[in-house]
């Protein structure tokens, strides 16, 4: 009787190791396949961004709220959230994504000081720019950190640190959106936003801003796998 479950438990573990190797090949020709697509569609959608930022697509009109920005940080992010519960292939791909190489992206927002420079020079106005500015120079000064806590203990990914890291991180795009809103109204004579929704500075909006966000989300799914 023992030696009767001994080997179905024997025949349990193998069957478990041939399903498992079998999804694996499965999944590494979809992986193979799905990296240059989405790097395809990160070049179209940067080109897309660049033809509507010189065109003025994003501009709003005076003392109107921003929508045309809001619209180009919403829909790259609704349209990655989609894709991940929609295709498989997509979700394997941003499960299996490289999570110290995740964060450490992070660390470009350390850039984010910009907006102060662009404050003391009247292009952006204070009330905008210093949220913003300590925002994202706070993910990106803590982003190398972050980085190498992940590359020495990879099981630090489901910590609560990363986790708040990460929602933190969101919170500050989010932040930094609404607060556009509120002062694209100004007055006239005052200091509005509209300089971000003109070349250069729309591909902070429309570009960098959804792809850090994506960056923040793909680390939450991760994290959230990792917890169970």
């Amino acid at each position: 009787m023992i030696a009767d479950v001994q080997h179905l438990e024997a025949g349990r573990q193998t069957c478990e190791h041939v399903c498992a190797t079998t999804d694996a090949g499965r999944g590494e020709p979809q992986l193979r396949v799905m990296k240059p697509f989405v790097a395809v569609v990160l070049g179209l959608w940067l080109a897309v961004v660049l033809l509507l930022g010189a065109g003025g697509a994003f501009v709003s009109p005076p003392g109107t709220p921003p929508l045309p920005i809001a619209i180009g940080v919403a829909v790259p992010v609704t349209a990655f959230l989609a894709a991940f519960w929609l295709s498989a292939a997509f979700r394997s791909f941003v499960m299996a994504a490289d999570l110290s190489l995740v964060t450490a992206i992070q660390g470009w927002r350390w850039a984010g000081f910009g907006f102060l420079a662009l404050s003391a020079h009247g292009v952006l106005p204070a009330v905008f720019a210093w949220p913003a500015a300590l925002g994202d120079m706070a993910i990106g000064l803590t982003a190398p950190w972050f980085a190498r806590a992940l590359i020495r203990r990879p099981g630090f990914a489901a910590s609560r640190a990363f986790v708040v890291w990460n929602l933190l991180g969101l919170l500050d795009h989010i932040v930094g959106v609404s607060d556009a809103a509120l002062v694209a109204t100004g007055a006239a004579g005052d200091v509005t936003v509209t300089a971000m929704a003109q070349m250069p500075l729309v591909l902070i909006p429309a570009f960098l801003v959804p792809l850090f966000m994506m960056l923040h989300l793909t680390a939450l799914f991760q994290a959230r796998q990792l917890a169970r």
